[in-house]
């Protein structure tokens, strides 16, 4: 079968990420989503790749339920940590490149990992405290054991203006209550999907045509930081501005002592781009203005 240059495959197409690079590569995407692409069924989906034969692999899919993995690791484990080492495999043999997500949990809730420790850089040690963060953590190590051409980009808190997350449901509960209570301890960069979308296309492209493919693992979030509590702040107040039904009075910040969840996370999940931006010649903006944009979609929705 020949190759469609124009043909890109892209998993976890049901997903906000994935249906935002679906949005940026317009007829260049195909979308597989379940039970097309369940990578809980690989030989389905190696023989959708085979069908297919794309010029490229997206891997926007992900067991992301992180509170649910403690109870069902098995699961977690073949779609985070097995399959991603099968498409990498699928994708050397057919020399054709895989981008695989990768998250901020792979790193440990250490001593270094404080509200005022530095931003993770790819070479920091990894300790995952949660099933989640393991499980993504061994799929990237397969990823790259296989080799091939690959990026592994590793991003954080990803939000868009539909769908189940951070951002809807603050808006939700912001309609429905007078106050929030939120965690002020947990640090990082609510990464916009359509903005990683775009960032990894463009690297993507980039990376093709260099005289090396530059295999690797580059992490990849909108610039800034914040707490989710200053995240929840800047969401109420945007939604505010553009005249959401509001009955929130007060976002109170709290520890995360406060509000125990099954799978602990990591207080520092600050990550460093400079490696990014190092190889690739941009960055993707502040994860403000980022939120503002999002904020107006989903006013006209």
């Amino acid at each position: 079968m020949t190759r469609d240059q124009g043909k890109i495959a892209v998993l976890g197409a049901s997903g906000q990420l994935g249906r935002a690079l679906l949005r940026q590569l317009g007829g260049a995407g195909v979308a597989l989503a379940r039970p097309e692409a369940d990578l809980a069924n690989m030989p389905a989906v190696l023989a959708a790749l085979e069908r297919l034969a794309p010029s490229a692999v997206i891997n926007a899919a992900a067991y992301t339920q992180v509170d649910r993995a403690e109870s069902d690791k098995e699961a977690a484990w073949q779609i985070n940590a097995l399959a991603p080492g099968e498409l990498a495999a699928w994708a050397r043999l057919k020399r054709v490149p895989l981008v695989h997500f990768s998250t901020d949990y792979v790193f440990s809730d250490g001593p270094e990992s404080t509200a005022a420790a530095k931003s993770r850089i790819e070479t920091d040690p990894t300790a995952p405290i949660n099933v989640y963060g393991q499980s993504k953590l061994e799929g990237d190590t397969r990823v790259a054991a296989v080799g091939g051409n690959f990026l592994i980009f590793r991003t954080s808190w990803v939000y868009d203006a539909t769908g189940k997350n951070f951002l809807n449901t603050v808006i939700r509960l912001a309609t429905e209550k007078t106050e929030l209570r939120i965690v002020n301890d947990q640090n990082g960069a609510p990464t916009f999907a359509k903005d990683l979308a775009e960032g990894t296309l463009k690297a993507l492209t980039l990376a093709l045509a260099m005289p090396g493919f530059p295999s690797g693992v580059y992490h990849l979030t909108n610039a800034g930081e914040t707490s989710w509590h200053g995240f929840a702040q800047a969401i109420v107040q945007q939604a505010r501005a553009l005249r959401f039904p509001l009955t929130i009075a007060e976002v109170q910040p709290i520890p995360s002592s406060a509000y125990p969840t099954p799978a602990p996370r990591p207080k520092n999940s600050r990550l460093s781009n400079a490696k990014f931006k190092s190889m690739f010649g941009f960055e993707l903006r502040d994860w403000e203005a980022a939120l503002r944009d999002c904020m107006q979609e989903r006013k006209g929705q």
